[in-house]
């Protein structure tokens, strides 16, 4: 019944305003902090209670509507003021607005011919952030990429083809055993990255971190010597600004020092912690990064853009080109009517890339610079809020000392029966279950969320990051007594 059907314009009116008010009700309700962040069921519940499987007859717009309205009455509020679960939350009503035009337009971002203004605004947008990393005159290059893993990815490949060229053509085989450095404490889509393009995940050498997180130096230029002593070639350093657990950042002067020195590509992975480049107050934690070779940085991690948005840049112009390209001369013609250095297809490792500019854009015209920055400030003092209030509290002990770098806050909720215990093994097993149930009570009430894990020696616990500007003193309050409220009796 629906355009582009003979006399379907009013159906479609109607049912596009159904699914507007849907989703009005929701963005709503997600702001609501009565209403709860998740309606929990298990999975087996929720396959049982609907009827998800796909018919051979259509069902009616009616049943459409209904389908949407479930999805998203089960749907995670991640734009709730107390989810505190991953590090991409909020739900920014001009990023909204974008995603639903760029959805409208349905476009794909291979080449200028079908998306001039997006593949412009791209161009634009990374220019500029280029410039705030400090590479003079935002020169280089970029894409936007399918999330800060696939950007880690490429760095890896673009850092490979610029030491041996003939990798691409030849494959692994005609080049000698290269070796990747990071911290133990970085993302894993450096191994993930490493097994995607044959290298091999005992290729990359996993640098010590001091107590609070950050690559120690001395430990790199050691294990890169090593690595050369045993006649493998350093090809990469990956140096992480903001670490996913403990919200590190790698002193990343030093390991520029140490790059330059043995000729290494120096990639930083800031998909967390780029964001800080956006605040006066904060972008010295990122000293050294104009000095890297390429970066990673996930606006929609703390700046709050839909997901998904990671953007790779690059320091040297054309080696992107260089890198990936394969002249497909079906989407590429050399004998088009317009500037071919703005079809950025060949560039990509992707045929398809779907249009994630357009939302940081928009965001970006609608703040300015210094609304990004207002946010991101905000953020940073809600963790120093929250890390003030339980350092000294009773039942709390911080996984390190000293106050966050970044919104992490990382801690031990110690429920009465184990205050007076002794520090030994039967403590720290008890101590593992307390935060997955205290978790999975949490999700039960659908009150909060928080994310927990172990590392390394410590066992279980939370890891509370703040990104959603809507956040406040109130929720992170709310976070302490839903905690202690949930843990009395463990």
């Amino acid at each position: 019944d629906l355009l582009p059907a003979c006399n379907g314009e009013i159906t479609t009116m109607s049912f596009l305003q159904d699914v507007v008010d849907i989703l009005l009700q929701y963005v709503v309700k997600s702001f609501d902090r009565s209403t709860k962040v998740i309606d929990f069921h298990y999975p087996n519940e929720l396959l049982q209670e609907y009827n998800w499987e796909l018919a051979e007859q259509p069902q009616t717009l009616e049943e459409i509507l209904l389908n949407c309205r479930t999805t998203l009455k089960y749907a995670i509020k991640t734009g709730h003021p107390r989810y505190f679960n991953q590090l991409s939350t909020g739900l920014d009503m001009v990023g909204l607005a974008a995603d639903w035009l760029t959805s409208a337009a349905n476009t794909n971002m291979f080449t200028y011919e079908i998306a001039p203004v997006f593949v412009l605004l791209e161009y634009v947008t990374l220019r500029k952030m280029r410039e705030m990393i400090g590479w003079p005159g935002g020169c280089g290059d970029g894409i936007f990429s399918p999330g800060g893993a696939i950007s880690n990815m490429y760095a890896m490949l673009i850092a490979r083809f610029k030491m041996f060229p003939e990798v691409k053509e030849k494959g692994m085989a005609a080049i000698p055993r290269l070796v990747a450095f990071t911290s133990e404490h970085s993302h894993f889509s450096v191994k993930k990255g490493a097994a995607a393009l044959g290298i091999g995940t005992d290729s990359v050498i996993l640098i010590r971190c001091d107590e609070r997180g950050k690559m120690i130096p001395s430990d790199l230029e050691r294990r890169i010597l090593e690595a050369k002593q045993k006649g493998f070639v350093p090809f990469l350093v990956s140096a992480t600004a903001g670490t996913t657990v403990y919200g590190a950042f790698d002193p990343l002067i030093a390991i520029a020092d140490i790059c330059k020195k043995y000729k290494i590509w120096m990639h930083v992975d800031g998909a967390w912690g780029g964001g800080l480049l956006m605040s006066r107050k904060h972008k010295w934690k990122l000293n050294g990064v104009e000095r890297a070779n390429s970066v990673t940085w996930n606006p929609h991690k703390m700046m709050g853009v839909p997901l998904q948005c990671s953007a790779l840049l690059v320091r040297e112009e054309g080696l992107m080109q260089s890198c990936n390209q394969m002249h497909a001369s079906y989407l590429f013609q050399q004998d088009k009517h317009y500037d071919l250095s703005y079809d950025t297809g060949d560039k990509a490792l992707q045929c398809g890339r779907h249009v994630d500019v357009f939302k940081l854009w928009l965001m970006w015209r609608a703040k300015g610079t210094t609304g990004f920055e207002a946010q991101i400030d905000k953020c940073l003092e809600l963790a120093e809020y929250l890390y003030n209030k339980i350092k000294n509290r009773e039942g709390y002990e911080m996984v390190f000392d000293g106050k966050p770098q970044h919104t992490n806050v990382c801690f031990w909720y110690i429920p009465p029966s184990l205050r007076s215990m002794e520090d030994n093994e039967e403590r720290m097993s008890r101590l593992m279950k307390v935060a997955p149930v205290i978790k999975a009570r949490m999700m039960e009430y659908g009150t909060t969320m928080v994310s927990y894990q172990p590392l390394g020696d410590k066992v279980n616990f939370f890891r509370m990051v703040i990104s959603n500007p809507a956040a406040t003193h109130q929720d992170i309050d709310f976070l302490i007594d839903e905690i202690e409220r949930l843990g009395q009796d463990l």
